[in-house]
């Protein structure tokens, strides 16, 4: 189903802005939303936690010139507009529907890229169904490790979701800001949400209500086993400054996804593709000719 709708996307300064038709797919009783611009191999990509598919504008440039982006919008995700208290908000649930959306294009297999909790969703899509991926991108994939991968294990919440849940109990009290600069800092440093630019900031809020579903998202950590399961070609992309777990995760995944490559970029943290998006876009178009 075509929708109407038209988003303005904002691409790096030396680009000029590009128009491009929303579009919508009936999957699982949801119209998934998605960008569909360019023209070559499918590569379909999955954003994480507060975004939707407007964060890949900084790479569309560079990435369409060789392939077709076909960039979605998660259940619950604007341009939806959530009140963050039904059931629906899931890996289990977004897993099902980034298959079912792939199973319906018009071409398959497609390459697979997701960034943090995206990156969680191509990587459980990679393990039931490789026969829909040609290759698999992960930007620093989101998510905990069990025992098997991470020596240091503990049962009960990881500090990322105590982070979560701090900030979704503000977002649920109506101080929308309030929550996200919790998450933000947290995530990128002190001062970050102040530092962050109108555009960005508007793109959170509209997608602030999807943390208090993400607080009972009951997501599974990753294992041994998950990672050995990977036999889609599958680079890993991280920003080498990056703190926390998420390097962490990275690099055990990474070791136990045979035939894996690494690639790290210097002076970029969580959002390397928006930091350094040419450098990104090289690394990921060479990925995808080889």
């Amino acid at each position: 189903m075509l929708l109407s709708t038209r988003i303005l996307w904002e691409l790096p300064p030396n680009q000029q802005y590009l128009q491009a038709p929303m579009q919508s797919l009936p999957v699982n009783g949801f119209d998934m939303p998605y960008l569909d611009v360019g023209e070559g191999p499918p590569l379909v990509c999955v954003h994480g936690s507060l975004c939707d598919f407007r964060i890949w504008s900084a790479v569309l440039g560079p990435l369409t010139a060789k392939h077709r982006i076909i960039a979605v919008s998660l259940r619950h995700f604007f341009p939806a507009r959530w009140d963050g208290l039904s059931d629906t908000y899931s890996i289990a649930q977004h897993v099902d529907d980034v298959i079912a959306f792939i199973e319906a294009l018009d071409t398959k297999p497609v390459d697979l890229m997701g960034h943090s909790r995206g990156g969680h969703i191509a990587l459980r899509v990679a393990q039931r169904r490789p026969d829909l991926l040609r290759r698999l991108i992960l930007a620093e994939p989101g998510g905990e490790l069990d025992g098997t991968l991470d020596p240091d294990y503990q049962p009960g919440p990881s500090p990322l979701a105590a982070r979560i849940a701090a900030s979704a109990e503000v977002i649920a009290r109506g101080d929308v800001d309030g929550g996200l600069q919790i998450f933000i800092d947290a995530l990128e440093g002190p001062g970050a949400w102040k530092r962050l630019p109108a555009v960005p900031k508007q793109l959170l809020r509209d997608n602030a209500t999807t943390l208090i579903g993400q607080m009972r998202d009951k997501r599974p950590p990753f294992s041994k086993a998950d990672a050995e399961a990977i036999r889609t070609p599958t680079l890993f992309i991280g920003g080498a400054n990056t703190k926390g777990m998420l390097p962490k995760v990275l690099h055990a995944l990474a070791a136990n996804v045979k035939g894996s490559r690494t690639e790290m970029i210097p002076g970029t943290t969580h959002p390397m593709f928006e930091q350094a998006p040419q450098k990104y876009c090289e690394i990921v178009l060479e990925f995808l000719a080889a």
